[in-house]
C-alpha cells in the first residue's frame, strides 16, 4: 500500500539555547553545510560585528563581508562579491536586516544560508522571504529557507529589549492571520494548507499564553522557537499567508502613509492584531491579547506610536491596498471611513486605557 506523503523544506539544524554560538564552529563543519570550511560570513557594523573578534578563530576559512544596510542593492552588491570565493556557505550574521541581505545573495549564487540572528525583531529569520528596500520602497523576494538557524539566547538578552518586545507582536498576530485565514476559505473558497495553519497557530499561541517575561530564558526560548516555525509555517504554505493578515496590512499601511514615523514591524503587526480581532467580533479575545501586549511592553493604541485617532483611521482605511487579492476582515467588511471611526472608538473602550 503506497505511503502518501510530502517533503517540508525546512533547516537541517535549528540550534537555540544560551551559548549556541559557542558551538557555531562545530555547526557549520558539518559535511551537509560547509565540507572545506570556507564561508561567507555577512555581518553589520553594530551586533555582526561585534561578534566578529569571538567567532573568527573557531572559523578561520571564513571571509568576512560588512553589509552597510538592508536594500536590494546592498544584497545585489553582496552576492557579486562572493559570487567568485567559491564557498561552501553563506552565514548571515546580525539583525533582520543583514540576515535578509544574505538570504538573497545566496539565493543568487546558489549557496545555503545558515542564519544567525541577533535579535528576534520578527518571523523573517527562518522564512523563505527576504524583505528589502528598492527604489519603489520595499519588497518581499521569495529565497530558500536557511539551511541552518542558531540562535544564542545570551546574546538575545543583551540585545535591546525593544527587539524582543517587536518579535513579540510578530508572533502573536499569527493568531489573527489564520482567523483571516479561514474567513477567506470560508467567504471565498481559498484553500487553507492545514498543517502551515496549525504550525503558525500554535507558535503564536505559546506566545500569547507564556506567563514568563522578557527577562526569562524559557520565554525567550518558546519566543525563538515561534519566530522559526512560523517561518517554517509559511515554507509549508508556499506564501506568507500563515503569519500575514489584516495584521501586517495595517503595517504596511503605517510604513507606506508615514514612513519616516513608523514604529517597529512586530509593534505594528501586533496592534493591528489586537484591533483586527475585535473587527471580527472576537471581543474577549482582542482584549486578552492586549492585555498580554500591555504586559510585555507593546503598544495596543496608535497614541502609543505617535498617531492620531485620525490617522489611525486613515491607516485602517488604505490597509487593504497594500496587499491586492488577500482577503481578510477589513476587505470582509469593506468598512466606510466613519464606521472605521465608531468601531475603533468601541475598541478604545472596551481594551481600556
Amino acid at each position: 500500500m503506497p505511503v502518501l506523503t510530502r517533503l517540508i523544506p525546512s533547516p537541517v539544524v535549528v540550534d537555540i539555547r544560551p551559548g549556541a554560538l559557542d558551538d557555531l564552529g562545530a555547526v557549520l563543519a558539518d559535511e551537509r553545510i560547509s565540507h572545506s570550511g570556507k564561508l561567507a560570513v555577512a555581518v553589520s557594523n553594530g551586533s555582526g560585528a561585534r561578534l566578529k573578534e569571538r567567532l573568527a578563530p573557531a572559523l578561520p576559512g571564513a571571509t568576512w563581508y560588512e553589509v552597510g544596510g538592508g536594500t536590494l542593492d546592498d544584497a545585489v552588491r553582496l552576492a557579486g562579491d562572493i559570487r567568485a570565493g567559491h564557498y561552501d556557505a553563506v552565514v548571515g550574521l546580525g539583525g533582520g536586516k543583514i540576515i535578509d541581505c544574505a538570504k538573497f545573495a545566496a539565493a543568487r549564487v546558489g549557496l545555503p544560508l545558515v542564519a544567525v540572528p541577533t535579535n528576534l525583531a520578527h518571523d523573517g529569520l527562518c522564512s523563505p522571504v527576504a524583505t528589502l528596500d528598492n527604489d519603489a520602497g520595499r519588497g518581499s523576494y521569495g529565497v530558500p529557507n536557511p539551511i541552518a538557524v542558531v540562535i544564542d539566547l545570551d546574546v538575545i538578552r543583551d540585545a535591546p529589549v525593544r527587539f524582543v518586545r517587536a518579535g513579540i507582536g510578530d508572533a502573536v498576530s499569527n493568531i489573527s492571520a489564520i482567523a483571516d485565514w479561514e474567513l477567506a476559505n470560508r467567504v471565498k473558497g481559498e484553500k487553507i494548507d492545514g498543517l502551515a495553519a496549525a504550525i503558525a497557530r500554535q507558535a503564536g499561541e505559546a506566545v500569547l499564553r507564556h506567563p514568563g517575561g522578557i527577562g526569562d530564558t524559557d520565554f525567550l526560548q518558546v519566543l525563538a522557537e515561534a519566530l522559526v516555525l512560523s517561518g517554517i509555517a509559511m515554507s509549508v504554505s508556499g506564501d506568507s499567508r500563515p503569519s500575514s493578515g489584516a495584521c501586517h496590512e495595517i503595517n504596511h499601511a503605517f510604513d507606506l502613509l508615514h514612513p519616516k514615523r513608523a514604529a517597529a514591524h512586530g509593534e505594528q503587526c501586533g496592534l493591528g492584531a489586537a484591533f483586527a480581532m475585535y473587527l471580527r467580533g472576537a471581543h474577549e479575545e482582542s482584549a486578552y491579547m492586549a492585555e498580554v501586549l500591555r504586559r510585555h511592553g507593546l503598544p495596543v493604541l496608535p497614541e502609543e506610536i505617535g498617531f492620531t485617532h485620525d490617522e489611525f483611521v486613515r491607516v485602517v482605511e488604505f490597509a487593504p491596498q497594500t496587499r491586492p487579492g488577500r482577503y481578510t476582515i477589513l476587505e470582509h467588511l469593506d468598512l466606510t471611513t466613519d464606521q472605521i471611526k465608531d468601531v475603533y472608538a468601541d475598541y478604545v473602550k472596551a481594551i481600556g486605557s
